[in-house]
């Protein structure tokens, strides 16, 4: 086992336990309030209720009528014995799945500031030599090496991935450059990526600054494992070969070879000096569309690959525990489900449900260090930190969805659908399409969105009218807002964001 795992794991027990102690000394932690908050329900007076109610009994004053008071008090009942319990234990699901993402992040920003802070290089781990024994032409110290450009419809960085590939300095008899374009736009332009030019854009920008800046620079410089994302990537053909090559058992195939090639003990390197542009998906479907299918495929590698970490022999204890907890159940499982059932389902019900029990260090101080992780990698963005939490909102819903459909490989699970890049040309987006149809309702308007946003106004206009021990009306209409936003499509092209 190396150094660099031993502390890796280190540092995770001690973030587990910095989390803990600061709970129980604050008093955060508090689990007197069990599931059962009232006492059985005596359903046979229940049933006998509703009999008398449909053998003729009215809802107006007089003998055998039944009182609006009456039927409260029936509400409540049931509200405080059957659904406030029920609810109670998903809250306490959702309360021990929040520590463990906030320990998860917690870990990860404490790696990545801590390399960053002293200049240590992953790379340094390893001896550089080089490669003898090939001399069919050229140096013998230089391997042959492919460059392979994928593209689809990349409009704004084909011809600075092509210009990059031809200026590589590497003996160019040594080098063969493919560029594999199955682009159907004849009008393919190149005027900059498109990082900065609407506020869906830089929200993408800040979800994959923190994915590369700290979960990959983390895993690198401990446990030397990191999803390869499919994007600049440096691959030995051994590796890729001794992996079991290019397989499409699941939608994130190159997640699935490094997974692969880490069993068989090859080791990654995060090099995060340099910068390689990408083109981001300038339209909300399209982002769904790829968001659904990386966490799909996640939540479905998950499944498929957990046995063969587990019976792994070129792999550690500590690094099996690390892909297994860390990098595909947390990540993959447990932080899209969470975030969904506990900000858009939880607490909108609390409102209507006083009996039911929510922790101030699970609604408010566990997100609150969640945002602080996630901001401290992209202070040049944290004046859209606002908009990026009620479109994460929404986002996770996608995400919960894409990850049960995965783990339990419902139809869609192996579908790939291409994600769609336009660029800055936003007249294209109105064909989100690869053919071009007559835009319907359904294209037009994304319903699930709609309702959600129609659920969330509900909870908060009641909370606004009958309120009660919190007041979550303002969250909530925010909330509700960003759903109605997305759910039209309105991703913010204005250029005050920018």
């Amino acid at each position: 086992m190396e150094a660099g795992e031993i502390g890796g794991a280190l540092l995770f027990v001690l973030a587990a336990a910095a989390a803990v102690l600061a709970a129980v000394s604050t008093g955060a932690v508090d689990f007197s309030h069990p599931p059962a908050v009232g006492g059985q329900l005596d359903f046979q007076e229940t049933i006998s209720w509703f009999t008398g109610v449909y053998n003729g009994a009215s809802y107006s004053s007089g003998a055998g009528a039944v009182s609006l008071a009456e039927v409260h008090e029936l509400w409540v009942r049931v509200r405080g014995r059957v659904i406030a319990p029920a609810l109670q234990v998903t809250v306490w699901a959702c309360m021990v799945m929040s520590v463990m993402l906030a320990v998860e992040a917690l870990y990860n920003c404490v790696v990545s500031l801590g390399v960053k802070a002293i200049g240590w290089r992953p790379e340094w781990r390893f001896k550089w030599e080089p490669l003898a024994g090939d001399e069919e032409k050229g140096s013998a110290h230089y391997p042959m090496v492919l460059v392979q450009i994928p593209m689809y419809n990349e409009l704004e960085v084909y011809k600075l991935s092509i210009g990059a590939a031809c200026e590589l300095k590497w003996p160019k008899d040594r080098m063969i450059v493919q560029v594999l374009d199955n682009s159907t736009d004849p009008l393919i332009k190149n005027f900059a990526v498109n990082g900065t030019v609407s506020l869906l854009t830089r929200i993408q920008k800040m979800f994959f600054d923190y994915h590369f800046k700290v979960e990959q620079e983390a895993g690198s410089a401990t446990f030397a494992f990191f999803s390869f994302n499919g994007t600049a990537g440096v691959w030995r053909t051994a590796a890729i070969k001794e992996a079991g090559g290019w397989k499409d058992r699941t939608t994130v195939e190159d997640m699935d070879l490094a997974i692969r090639a880490t069993l068989k003990g090859w080791k990654f390197i995060y090099v995060g000096d340099i910068r390689v542009k990408s083109e981001l998906p300038s339209s909300y479907k399209a982002y769904c569309r790829q968001q659904f299918r990386w966490a799909c495929g996640g939540a479905n590698l998950f499944r498929k690959v957990a046995i063969d970490i587990l019976t792994s022999k070129d792999v550690s204890v500590v690094k099996k525990f690390y892909m297994l907890y860390s990098f595909l159940f947390v990540r993959r499982v447990v932080a899209p489900a969470v975030a969904c059932i506990l900000s858009n389902i939880i607490v909108p019900l609390s409102v209507m449900i006083p009996e039911l029990y929510l922790p101030v260090w699970g609604v408010a101080y566990i997100p609150a260090v969640l945002l602080v992780v996630t901001a401290i990698r992209n202070p040049k963005n944290i004046h859209l930190l606002p908009f990026w939490i009620l479109f994460e909102s929404v986002m996770t819903m996608h995400r919960t969805r894409a990850a049960l459909v995965g783990l339990f490989e419902f139809s869609e699970f192996n579908e790939w659908v291409v994600t769609k890049k336009t660029g800055n040309n936003f007249e294209d987006n109105k064909v989100p399409l690869l053919q071009k149809t007559r835009k319907r309702l359904r294209d037009r308007v994304n319903f699930p969105e709609i309702l959600f946003s129609a659920f969330l106004f509900f909870c908060a206009s009641y909370n606004l009218v009958f309120p009660g021990k919190t007041s979550y009306y303002f969250n909530l209409y925010l909330q509700g807002l960003a759903f109605a936003f997305l759910g039209l499509n309105f991703t913010g092209t204005c250029t005050c964001f920018q």
